[in-house]
């Protein structure tokens, strides 16, 4: 299954930041499907650099109305990928960041409409993975259908999708719960995330325009010189940099999605930031991503990975800290479909 053809599901819509990915609303839901679409072709070399892309045609090959096609055609530029091309258009960029001489292409696939479960699994999965901090959860699913307003198929779907997403499982009498992230449970996560991200930061270096590279690290020395007034969405904004904008180049689509599952189940990030964005004094991510940053912006793609390695690794104490500091402190709405289960 290419980039073009992979369902687009709401947990994408969750955990990656590109600009197109926080809307609501059937419109906002197709500019999202065709900004993930454009952005999988891109990635993957399959729209070159020097495509054009016409709104009119996009929206006439994807059988959408012309708003979410400019939407995601905006998102796409925002995201270095596109550039406004002379004339009329976005012209697909080259990995230096330059459009090359623009030139047509369709995009033949028609898009979807969102099926009843997505209007709802995002929400229902952040509410989950962000409450596992403070223990475990069982999940009842006819609560969690009379909660959404939905059917008791549609719940079963979300379910089912929570469970393949690894963020729930079967207890022996076959309910369903979301394991609490213990400190042994948050130290596998870690080192599959310090196995896999390094992996997809090398198959990604090569196809990162250089003006993406270059305005994360600039962002990041900012903030190095900034440090001690860093609120809670700035940093998030700057893990995104490189966990979410600069891995989502990977164009090897299945340890991309598995980079996706591992870090979700750790907790968002802005979630644990809002709860205790001042438990350190200077950030300590900041100087080890400014040295991941830097060896990209040099091209070197080795040094790049062993230091995103080495952040992974001092990162788990931290992690550790900050969901501890959050069990004493957090006390999250109540939702009826989850019960805390004592541990």
């Amino acid at each position: 299954m290419g980039p073009e053809e992979r369902a687009i599901t709401p947990v994408d819509d969750v955990r990656r930041q590109d600009p197109s990915r926080t809307v609501a609303g059937g419109a906002a839901r197709l500019h999202s499907q065709a900004f993930e679409i454009l952005a999988g072709r891109v990635r993957s070399g399959s729209l070159p650099a020097g495509t054009r892309l016409l709104e009119s045609r996009v929206a006439a090959e994807f059988g959408i109305s012309r708003a979410p096609v400019r939407q995601a055609l905006t998102a796409l530029a925002e995201a270095g990928l596109v550039a406004r091309g002379e004339g009329r258009g976005y012209v697909v960029r080259g990995r230096d960041g330059e459009a090359a001489p623009a030139r047509d292409a369709p995009a033949p696939v028609r898009l979807r409409s969102q099926a009843s479960w997505e209007g709802i699994y995002g929400d229902v999965e952040m509410n989950i993975v962000s409450r596992t901090a403070l223990c475990a959860w069982r999940v009842v699913e006819a609560d969690l259908a009379k909660h959404h307003g939905v059917s008791r198929t549609v719940a079963r779907e979300v379910v089912a999708r929570l469970h393949q997403r690894g963020v729930i499982r079967k207890d022996a009498r076959s309910r369903w719960y979301a394991p609490g992230l213990t400190p042994d449970y948050v130290a596998e996560l870690y080192e599959m995330r310090w196995t896999l991200e390094p992996l997809a930061l090398a198959k990604a270096a090569p196809l990162v325009p250089r003006d993406v590279v270059a305005g994360a690290r600039a962002r990041i020395a900012v903030a190095v010189a900034q440090a001690g007034t860093l609120d809670g969405p700035a940093l998030d904004a700057l893990e995104a940099d490189l966990h979410d904008v600069i891995l989502g180049y990977c164009p090897h689509r299945t340890l991309l999605e598995a980079v996706r599952l591992y870090q979700s189940l750790l907790v968002a990030h802005r979630f644990l930031y809002r709860w205790n964005p001042a438990l350190y004094p200077t950030e300590p991510f900041l100087p080890e991503h400014l040295q991941v940053l830097c060896a990209l912006d040099a091209g070197d793609a080795a040094h790049a990975a062993v230091a995103l390695e080495a952040h992974l690794r001092a990162s788990l104490a931290r992690a550790n800290a900050r969901l501890q500091a959050v069990k004493r402190g957090s006390r999250p709405e109540p939702l009826p479909y989850l019960k805390p289960l004592p541990g």
